[in-house]
């Protein structure tokens, strides 16, 4: 087989709701360059599918010929026809694509499940065909947790009877996500539309037992249906609570934030417009008597009212003698009055300028953080058709006399008022998209402490259930603490505001343990002590003098506490205590190494980085990132691997073993 090239890898990622794909391996890996929601169209024909929606549109097509006599008919003028002839309309029906519609769609995966196999197969080809990759292209697939063997099957069949490709690979998620972090063992939290899916890696070695799979109700989807619970009465719809949710001001409190109340963003702020509005009356007043007391220069120039300016420096001002007051006399013999005229009316636009940015600054209202603002107001672009926007030909809004070449300047759309508490609502913005069928309205409605309860139905705690579960499911209790210490959280469910960190914040309230804790050296007594029953059958009883000189420093002696107190002065160890130190440091490292951490509760826990050397996605963030480890897979398995490791079937091998023998290959 001849070696595969970076331009001819064929990357997909279906999800839920966007299918990710791209074709080539780019030197420094980047986002992917194809997403397309995970939709189709039933066609025309059954059993056919097309990628958007397709309308039928009635036109009148003007055509030459007589014109009827009758009432049915009407002639067209056509102003550009020979002068005699007369044309008549004809309607024709015609098919357009619509791209901003979601009628009639069919998603083939529900909680990454495939529930339509005819649907997803014509995704599948719809991605393939967009992308056009040459003959000789090896595909990775990215699967989903939920899938079954007999899926992969299915999808191993497809893509070599369909696209005879030279070389399949099907990759877990999870695992991608470990290749995108640079980690061989995690716990991955994947937090989906409709469901959250939690695994552990270890050593690259996925553990089925005690996975999180398709936890439902804990994904974006559950936050918006709790939004919608809380704020359909407001009049909100879901379009509005899907807006809502993607939204800054819609916010995961962690479970010890209380929620903002009623007059809570006025408390221990004070009128310091007033106090700055005070004070500089005050000044005012003393300057204007110091004027008075001067004598009144500006009666005596005659230029209007003047100012007295503070000499920081204590110099002495032009005009002015030593004791501070202006010398009249020498500045109109000076003949440069005008100039000093003018240089005290700057001074006092600037001191005027200054105290009203002053008393703006103090008047303006302290900005809160939002999660301690009871009401915030929600951007929300409203998707209207062109026909109900449009009458006649016409915008609604248009006024009459546009049509006939009038003014054409737009008014103002009445404000809506909503039910309940949205009575603010206005139009403040129209903009048009680059679809011809729809335009978005911008309309401002506040929001008020619903906003912060979109994860209070439970999913935060299932969700930390369940990673408890799974990292408690792994057999090697030394490996559970470098798992709670490697958490990963990623998944476009996850881009709610303060989801991560409340999560965090879950999981430290209910399963953290403090190591400074009873349990801690409890579990660390030697495996030789038993716990005393009430009958005394379990007392200890006193050690003999077998043990040479040790008396009371018996096997049970904490060696450390001994290595402490006889450290200064060796002369207060018994005979042979340093060999018997010697022996129980080594016993003690031989239990640590059986049993390092403590399985049940976490000492710690830590979220993984992903590695900064990846530049574009630092602007796009990491919920994406079974998408960059699957790039990461393809160069390993396709480029630098050649199939060496069995991480992907080659065609040959398929028609060998058939769609069975993919259990065989794989990272």
């Amino acid at each position: 087989m001849p070696p595969f090239k970076d331009e001819h890898v064929l990357i997909i990622a279906p999800g839920s709701q966007t299918t990710l794909a791209q074709l080539g391996l780019p030197e420094s890996f980047t986002p992917a360059r194809l997403r397309i929601s995970t939709r189709m169209f039933p066609a025309e024909k059954a059993g056919e599918w097309e990628p958007l929606k397709v309308r039928e549109k009635k036109v009148r097509k003007a055509v030459a010929g007589a014109a009827t006599n009758g009432t049915d008919g009407e002639d067209v003028k056509m102003d550009d026809a020979p002068e005699g002839e007369s044309y008549e309309a004809e309607e024709e029906t015609i098919y357009e694509e619509d791209p901003s519609t979601d009628e009639g769609a069919v998603y083939p995966l529900k909680d990454g499940r495939v529930t339509n196999w005819s649907c997803f197969f014509a995704l599948l080809t719809h991605v393939y065909n967009t992308l056009s990759p040459p003959f000789h292209t090896p595909i990775l697939l990215i699967g989903q947790p939920a899938w079954t063997e007999q899926d992969h099957e299915t999808l191993t069949q497809f893509f070599f009877e369909k696209f005879k490709t030279p070389a399949f690979c099907l990759m877990d998620s999870a695992l991608a996500v470990c290749y995108a972090y640079g980690v061989p063992t995690a716990t991955i939290v994947d937090v989906g539309y409709g469901k959250c899916d939690v695994t552990v890696v270890n050593d690259f070695l996925i553990s089925h037992l005690g996975r999180g799979i398709a936890i439902s109700g804990c994904g974006g989807e559950g936050m918006t249906e709790r939004l919608l619970e809380l704020l359909e009465s407001k009049g909100f719809t879901r379009d509005m609570c899907e807006q809502l949710k993607k939204s800054n001001i819609c916010e995961v409190l962690s479970p010890s934030t209380p929620l903002p109340e009623e007059g809570e963003s006025g408390k221990g702020t004070t009128n310091s417009a007033a106090l700055t509005s005070t004070v500089m009356n005050g000044s005012s007043a003393t300057a204007r008597g110091s004027i008075a007391g001067q004598g009144g220069f500006a009666s005596a120039v005659g230029a209007g009212p003047a100012i007295i300016e503070d000499d920081l420096d204590g110099n002495v001002k032009d005009g002015e003698n030593d004791d501070g007051v202006l010398d009249v006399a020498s500045i109109v013999a000076s003949g440069k009055t005008s100039e000093f005229l003018a240089k005290k009316e700057r001074e006092k636009a600037e001191k005027v300028a200054a105290k009203k940015a002053a008393a703006d600054a103090a008047a303006a209202p302290r900005r809160l953080p939002n999660s301690q603002r009871v009401k915030a107001t929600l951007h929300y672009d409203e998707r209207r058709s062109l026909d109900d926007l449009n009458g006649n030909g016409k915008r609604a809004n248009e006024p009459e006399g546009a049509a006939e070449g009038g003014d054409s300047k737009r008014q103002r759309t009445p404000e809506l008022v909503g039910e309940g508490d949205i009575s603010s609502i206005s139009r403040k913005e129209e903009r048009r998209r680059n679809r011809g069928t729809s335009m978005f309205i911008r309309k401002d409605i506040e929001v008020g402490i619903e906003r912060f309860r979109a994860a209070d139905a439970g999913i935060l705690d299932q969700i930390a259930d369940s990673i408890h579960r799974c990292v408690l499911s792994v057999p090697e209790v030394s490996k559970r603490s470098e798992l709670w210490d490697s958490l990963i959280v990623l998944g476009n469910g996850s881009k709610v505001r303060g989801f991560k960190d409340a999560l965090i914040a879950t999981l430290t309230s209910k399963y953290l343990i403090s190591p400074s804790s009873a349990t801690i050296f409890t579990s660390e007594l030697p495996s030789n002590f038993s716990t005393p029953l009430a009958t005394g059958a379990n007392t200890p009883q006193p050690q003999s003098q077998t043990q040479g000189q040790l008396g009371h420093h018996g096997p049970g002696v904490n060696p450390l506490l001994l290595a402490a107190t006889t450290a200064s002065n060796p002369t207060l160890a018994p005979p042979g205590a340093h060999q018997h130190l010697h022996s129980q440091l080594q016993m003690q490292q031989y239990h640590q190494q059986q049993h390092s951490s403590h399985g049940q509760s976490p000492t710690s826990i830590k979220v993984a980085k992903m590695p900064e050397y990846f530049s574009e996605w630092k602007d796009v963030g990491t919920e994406e990132a079974a998408f960059l480890g699957a790039q990461v897979a393809a160069k390993v398995v396709f480029i630098v691997d050649q199939g060496l490791s069995k991480g992907f079937m080659s065609r040959s091998e398929y028609n060998d073993l058939g769609p069975q023998g993919i259990h065989e290959f794989g990272l």
